[in-house]
Parts: structure tokens; sequence; C-alpha cells
């Protein structure tokens, strides 16, 4: 995830960018949280943080105060939902490299798949937040089972419990998770099994090459 966000991203793309936003963020929570006990290595660690800072040493910072912004409800419902079909579709595959597979979720209409439709819009992706959290090389998300499944494809079935707003909102839905090889060739530049040919870029890195602020 960081790298193909920090790596393979235009500079400015709001994807790498906010990568670093979260990095960035959490070397403050945690520094500030251990200078109490290690002051010396706290200081030494926050006068070398590379960004322009609020003040001239951490025990002049005050203490965390993490920006409301930061909570968005259905957020984590989401992450951990998606997180929970990385797992069982890890589970399927173990031992073997994630990449080299292409992933299709299966969710009924409701919250659940509203949820993951807020970490890929599209029906198709190898770039969405949902692709990145399943570790694939593509991720299709869609509300009925596809009526072209191999017979011999790996069908994973599971179950996600969604609790928002304190438990006033209970929702237990079922998913499937169908895992294939991926036809496609690997990407020089971003290693994901993306590309028409092993020798040429996928579209998303060419694009990023054409615009001049990335690099092979």
């Amino acid at each position: 995830l960081l790298y193909c966000r920090l790596y393979c991203e235009e500079a400015k793309d709001p994807k790498r960018r906010s990568c670093q936003t979260v990095l960035a963020e959490a070397l403050d929570i945690v520094v500030r949280s251990f200078a109490p006990i290690l002051p010396h290595l706290a200081e030494e660690v926050f006068q070398y943080i590379p960004y322009k800072k609020d003040s001239e040493g951490v025990f002049r910072t005050g203490w965390i105060n993490t920006s409301s912004a930061w909570k968005k409800p259905g957020i984590e419902e989401a992450i951990e939902g998606a997180c929970a079909m990385r797992d069982s579709f890890l589970g399927s595959i173990s031992g073997k490299n994630a990449l080299e597979y292409e992933v299709i979720i299966v969710i009924e209409p409701g919250l659940l798949f509203e949820l993951m439709e807020a970490l890929q819009a599209e029906e198709t992706s190898s770039v969405s937040q949902l692709n990145e959290i399943m570790m694939a090389s593509q991720t299709t998300l869609l509300s009925e089972f596809p009526k072209e499944t191999p017979s011999d494809a790996n069908i994973i079935k599971g179950t996600f419990l969604i609790n928002l707003e304190g438990g006033d909102i209970c929702e237990q839905s079922s998913y499937k998770v169908i895992a294939r090889p991926i036809a496609k060739a690997k990407c020089p530049r971003c290693r994901r099994y993306t590309a028409e040919s092993s020798s040429t870029p996928c579209p998303r890195c060419l694009q990023v090459l054409a615009a001049g602020k990335g690099s092979i």
C-alpha cells in the first residue's frame, strides 16, 4: 500500500499526499507520546522532522489533540469489512503472491455494499482503496454473482457484522470473494499485473511517466 502510493503515484497526487499526511500525523503522535519517558530521543526525532513545526521543541507542543476531521462515520467499518474480505482472500491462496490474482467481491445491495462503494466507486479498479487493501492486482465489486464464473474458481464465503452509531445501526451481511489468476502481465514499474506486456508499464504508470513526475 505504502509502496504504490509513495513511489508509484505522481508527486502531488492526492493519494500520495494523503499517505504522507497520515505518516506525519502518526509520527507526531508517537513522538509526543514517548517524550515523557524518552525525552532526549523524542527531542532529537522532533528536531529532524523535515516539515514545518508549530514549536521549537517537543515539550512546547502541548499534549496530543487529534482533530475531529479524522473521525468519519462509516470509514472504520468499511476498512474493517474490507480487511475481513482480504483475510478470506489471502487465506485461500496461502503462500502465493496476491498480486498474481484478481479478486471479485460479491455483496447483495445493502449497507456493506455501500461501505465498499466508498472505497471503490468503479466496478473494476486496480488503483482504488479497496484494491490496495485487498493487495491484489485488480478488484471487481458486484452486487450479483457473475454468470460467467469458471467451474474451478476459488469461491470464499463469509459474513461481516456492521455496527454503527454506537450500536444503533447493526446489520449482518454476507459476501463472496472469488479469486482467480490474472491474465495480464507484470508492470515493470509498479509490479502489479496490470500491463499488456512485461516490457511496457501499465496504463496508470504510463500516465505518471508522461506527466514527467514519476520514474521507472
